[in-house]
Formats: structure tokens, C-alpha cells, sequence
């Protein structure tokens, strides 16, 4: 689906009465979280700044791309990533950008797991024969790093929400920016 399609997938979730919703999102924490990352999610499409670093380097991408991000409106990271690999995208022509859903067909997520688990968002760079030349995902290194502790510390799912959220309010995309541009020079060369 196009960035189009899928604010319009994650809107009529939010637009729709909590006893009308099907799985997941029938369930009240589901269904919370999901409007939560919802103003997320607009809140970095209308604030976030793409740094001098990421702009030059995407624009230095000289062959066609085709990008293949895998989301979900519920998850967190992605209300906070999906915005900024959208924004970077727009910004060469040679990227051509699609959105599938983690939990339908094709279910590709199965061949992109990250440590065995199907974390999201998953970013799969492919040039136009269908090859991979790079993925990345689902989140930020420092962040990955975080939230990593949390795990082995046994954190509660609220406070690993709290930090996460904290962490990528504080950092407003740079790090994905920053990785980003690495990825686009290494692709370059």
C-alpha cells in the first residue's frame, strides 16, 4: 500500500467505535496505544526536521530503489520511525516506497526476523531486479541498546513504553537520520 493508504488504514481504526474493532485492536489497550501513535505518528510528519547529513546523502542515491516498509499502527517504534523513512524517501525520486502490514500477506516479516522475533518497523532496501541491497529496523542502535536493558531487567511494559517514548522524544529522529546516511553512503559506493 502507499503512505496514503496506510494513514487511511490506521485512521479508520482510530475513527472506529471501540465495539466495532476486530483483533487486535477489540482490545481497550490495543485499541489506546493505537490513538496514541496515531498523534505520534502526525505529530512527526508536521515537526520533524530532516537533518543537511540525511538530505545530501539521499540525494546522492543515483539508481532506483524500491523501499518496502513493514508496520503496524499499533506498534510504538513505528509511530516514531515510519515518519522520518517516509519524509527521507519523498526527498529523491528514484525511491519508489510501499507499506505492508506485519500481521497479513504476505507476511514477508517472516523472512526479515530481527533476533527470531518479528519486530517492527522493518525498512528493506531493494534495487529494481528485486535483490536486497540493505535492510534496517526496527529501531535506532542507542534505542535498540535501551530497550535491550529494559528486557533483561524485566521492565514492565509501561515503563519500557515510558523510556522508549522518552528516548525518541528527546531525540526527534537524529539517530535514524544519522544511521540513514551511513546506509545511503555504504549503498553508494
Amino acid at each position: 500500500m502507499t503512505f496514503e493508504e496506510y494513514k487511511s488504514y490506521f485512521s479508520d481504526i482510530i475513527d472506529k467505535d471501540q465495539d466495532k474493532q476486530v483483533a487486535p485492536y477489540d482490545n481497550p489497550m490495543y485499541y489506546d496505544y493505537t490513538k496514541l501513535n496515531w498523534s505520534r505518528m502526525k505529530r512527526w510528519l508536521k515537526t520533524g526536521k530532516l537533518s543537511s547529513e540525511v538530505l545530501e546523502a539521499v540525494k546522492k542515491i543515483n539508481t532506483p530503489q524500491n523501499w518496502i516498509i513493514i508496520t503496524e499502527p499499533w506498534c510504538g517504534d513505528a509511530s516514531h520511525n515510519v515518519p522520518f523513512m517516509e519524509m527521507i524517501a519523498k526527498e529523491n525520486p528514484l525511491i519508489s516506497i510501499s507499506y505492508e502490514l506485519r500481521d497479513s500477506e504476505p507476511n514477508r516479516i517472516n523472512e526479515y526476523l530481527t533476533n527470531g522475533g518479528k519486530s517492527i518497523p522493518k525498512l528493506i532496501i531493494r534495487d529494481t531486479e528485486g535483490f536486497d541491497l540493505t535492510t534496517w529496523g526496527p529501531r535506532p542502535e542507542e534505542a535498540q541498546v535501551i530497550y535491550n536493558n529494559l528486557m533483561q531487567n524485566n521492565a514492565s511494559f509501561d515503563d519500557v513504553k515510558i523510556e522508549m517514548q522518552n528516548w525518541y522524544n528527546e531525540n526527534k529522529g537524529n539517530d535514524l537520520q544519522k544511521e540513514f546516511a551511513e546506509l545511503f553512503l555504504k549503498l553508494s559506493n
